[in-house]
């Protein structure tokens, strides 16, 4: 190799190095500053993405004739009396569980000490001393969790502030919103005008759609859950159904974490392992049910990003914003793989995130119902 080759290669090594880390600083000082910040911008997330809810209902209020902040005001007002009516209404479905909730922690107490007395036995320990053993770590636990909780209430009067401010920001996104618009239509220039308009339509109908889909997949659940847990034979099957079927609000973990909620039930408060084995299998059908089909044919099409992503997009967003992180990672995805699948440069990373390529081995409704009707037409060959 010639001097002048092997300067040039080192030369080349050196500026990719310098590249890789810079990209990587970039990549921390973005991180730490999410999280320095999350009390102040996941609001004005869920304010974006609630305003997005809205602008269809905002939009047919103008379309009638009416102001704009009239209609913006009409919208939001709604909104939160049908949000305030949907926690009345779950209040009230929980309320058999949560008035008999002091006698359900004791008898669970009760049954965990039991259980702890009856497995110490096989290990040479005096049952009476693992029950006392077992009350004492409960007690220092509870406190404990009286200590967290306090210091919870302070972060959460923090949250309560801040999302206090979500209808402002909602009426401030409806009301900007051509603003907005024409200010990234300015940004993309006149060169970029028909992929910017693109981008913004096809985000708009992708929001609304996904945000509608999980809400239509909540409420399936909250039926599936109650109808299954008052199959297997538990308690309070209507308020246990409902309060596993919120936690779906959260992508694919969502069904295991609310299944967690009537399994303890089961296990602690009824004192029945078999119960709980039965919950076990229940939410893992339902796990099944809800991640291939459910939410494939609902919501999948419309965010059409690939679960690999997204699972790593929910434990990355868990670190850095914690619950509402993971309730915003997907739509995000799903917007960046539409603004990357409208760039040349780009579209390699847009179809690294999307679902093409393993689609085939997806089950959807049109592959159900063809390999019903395959099925139908053997059964009448062979009849």
């Amino acid at each position: 190799m010639e001097p002048g080759q092997s300067s040039s290669h080192t030369e080349t090594r050196h500026y990719v190095a310098r590249r890789i880390s810079y990209t990587l600083l970039a990549i921390l000082l973005l991180v730490y500053g999410l999280m320095s910040v999350r009390n102040f911008l996941y609001p004005i997330a869920f304010g974006f993405l609630l305003g997005y809810l809205l602008y269809p209902m905002a939009n047919w209020f103008e379309k009638k004739h009416f102001p704009r902040i009239l209609a913006n005001l009409i919208v939001i007002a709604g909104g939160l009396l049908v949000l305030a009516g949907l926690l009345l209404g779950i209040y009230s479905i929980i309320t058999p569980l949560a008035i008999n909730l002091p006698e359900l922690a004791g008898t669970a107490r009760e049954n965990l000490s039991e259980m702890m007395a009856r497995l110490g036995t096989y290990f040479g320990f005096e049952p009476d001393n693992t029950r006392e053993a077992v009350n004492e770590r409960l007690e220092s636990m509870f406190e404990a969790t009286g200590q967290q909780l306090q210091a919870l209430f302070g972060a959460t009067t923090t949250t309560a502030v801040a999302f206090g401010l979500l209808p402002v920001y909602i009426f401030l996104f409806l009301y900007y919103r051509t603003k907005f618009m024409y200010f990234l239509l300015q940004l993309g220039g006149r060169k970029h005008k028909t992929r910017v308009i693109a981008i913004l339509r096809e985000m708009s109908t992708m929001m609304v759609r996904y945000l509608y889909g999980v809400l239509v997949v909540v409420l399936i659940l909250c039926v599936i859950n109650s109808l299954g847990i008052w199959i297997i034979g538990l308690r309070f099957p209507i308020p246990l159904g409902v309060a596993a079927a919120l936690f779906n609000f959260i992508p694919y973990f969502g069904t295991l974490l609310g299944g967690l909620v009537p399994f303890f039930f089961a296990f602690l408060v009824e004192g029945d392992p078999v119960l709980a084995f039965r919950v076990a299998v229940l939410f893992i059908g339902i796990q099944f049910i809800e991640n291939n089909i459910l939410t494939p044919n609902i919501v999948g099409g419309n965010v059409n990003i690939s679960p690999f992503f997204v699972i790593i997009g929910l434990v990355a967003a868990s670190m850095i914003w914690g619950v509402p992180g993971m309730l915003l990672i997907v739509p995000m995805l799903a917007g960046l793989r539409i603004v990357f699948s409208h760039s040349e440069s780009m579209q390699p990373y847009a179809y690294l995130l999307g679902r093409k390529g393993t689609s085939r081995h997806s089950i959807r409704s049109g592959k159900l119902s063809r390999w019903w009707k395959k099925l139908r037409q053997k059964a009448a060959q062979s009849s």
